[in-house]
């Protein structure tokens, strides 16, 4: 008899690394581990408890895929950022499909993604206080493949330090400042003076260079965001060309997002991009507008919260279940396949829709689905996706890096 996807998958994750990752309140795919009763997870998308996150299965391997078919044509590889999805699962996706590595926000994100296996990642903010470099130490001490990026000379010296005393040799990336601050060396004399000391440090190796340009990502108009990523972009590609012709190995540049992925990736030099949101899709990146149109629909929004309206003290309105504790507050949510029904946030627990000529009626009781309004601190505030093909539940995978934010 051929196996249910959901025993698949079930399948699937028992045989990878990491499965220690699972607490013993936590429900795994498709079967629950055995002091969870089965009947918890619902076959139907409509019987899971409100509110919750959902991933459409079939939509975020579609975007993976384009991700990686669109990238096969250039000369950069993909660095996925797991700050986007917390979960090695899909991260060990991503790899699997073609990833160079990935990318992690911060210590504590980076060692649940070591724990479960994955071993090529890049820390792409600062570590500088004596604890976390010793966390970080532990990790390399390990794995080659661990990389940090610094923007001060000082944080260099105490990085080799403790490198020495771990008896290893770090590979070191150079940060440059991208036209905003927060964080990044200026480039010029003063990135060659970071590199120099890189350079003069006994267990420490230059690496290349992270030239990350956050705000770029979401002008809107594509022709906009274009323009604006070719020249934040020019002077790393400048520091790269006179690093090589000074003699120095610089194996990687590493830029980029979702939002001007297909840019950066055809400019001379670039070797990664750091895509995380291409999986999801929010409304936020929904709104920068694509190649030619208004919208951005280079990727398929697949992540959605589920919520039950749960009142209505009056009509032209119907208050849901899902409020400031459901959704990062960045932007408004937006229902998923109704038209004519506005979100508008109520409090911690609660959302008002308001009737704006909706597409269909809403009860209360009824379940709705939303996309949210910033994927990567929307996911932050569940402990558990629900996956689905369809409207069947496939399984729940942990959100494995919720609050690693250390």
């Amino acid at each position: 008899m051929k196996p249910s996807r959901r025993n698949f998958i079930n399948t699937l994750l028992y045989s990878t690394a990491g499965v220690s990752l699972l607490g013993p309140a936590q429900t795994v795919l498709g079967k629950s581990k055995s002091n969870i009763k089965s009947s918890f997870i619902p076959e139907s998308i409509w019987d899971i408890p409100t509110p919750a996150l959902l991933i459409d299965r079939p939509r975020m391997e579609s975007n993976s895929q384009k991700m990686q078919s669109f990238l096969a044509g250039t000369k950069a590889g993909l660095r996925p950022h797991t700050k986007t999805h917390k979960s090695p699962i899909i991260a060990k996706m991503q790899m699997k499909q073609g990833a160079v590595g990935i990318c992690a926000a911060k210590v504590s994100e980076a060692e649940v993604m070591f724990e479960s296996g994955l071993r090529d990642i890049l820390i792409t903010s600062p570590v500088v206080t004596e604890d976390k470099i010793k966390r970080v130490m532990a990790l390399a001490n390990q794995s080659e493949q661990v990389r940090l990026v610094v923007d001060r000379e000082d944080n260099v010296a105490d990085l080799n330090e403790a490198a020495k005393a771990a008896g290893i040799n770090l590979s070191i990336m150079i940060e440059l400042r991208m036209g905003w601050i927060r964080t990044g060396v200026e480039h010029g004399k003063p990135a060659w003076d970071l590199n120099k000391s890189i350079d003069q440090s006994s267990n420490l190796r230059f690496y290349g260079i992270q030239a990350y340009a956050g705000p770029v990502q979401h002008i809107k108009g594509f022709e906009n965001r274009k323009r604006a990523s070719e020249m934040v972009l020019a002077p790393a590609q400048q520091m790269k060309k006179e690093l090589l012709g000074a003699g120095y190995q610089v194996e990687a540049l590493s830029v980029g997002g979702t939002g001007t992925y297909s840019v950066d990736a055809n400019l001379e030099g670039v070797t990664d991009i750091q895509a995380g949101s291409y999986l999801f899709m929010d409304v936020d990146y929904r709104i920068i507008g694509g190649e030619g149109q208004d919208l951005y629909t280079d990727f398929e929004p697949s992540l959605f919260v589920l919520s039950t309206a749960i009142s209505q003290p009056m009509p032209g309105s119907i208050t849901i279940d899902a409020g400031s504790k459901s959704f990062s507050k960045d932007k408004m949510p937006q229902l998923k396949d109704i038209s004519g029904m506005e979100y508008s946030f109520a409090g911690d627990e609660h959302g008002i829709l308001t009737f704006k000529d909706p597409s269909r009626e809403i009860k209360v009781g009824d379940k709705v689905l939303l996309l949210t309004s910033h994927c990567d601190p929307t996911i932050n505030l569940y402990d558990n996706y629900y996956i689905y093909n369809g409207e069947e539940v496939e399984g729940i995978w942990p959100v494995a890096g919720r609050g690693k934010s250390q």
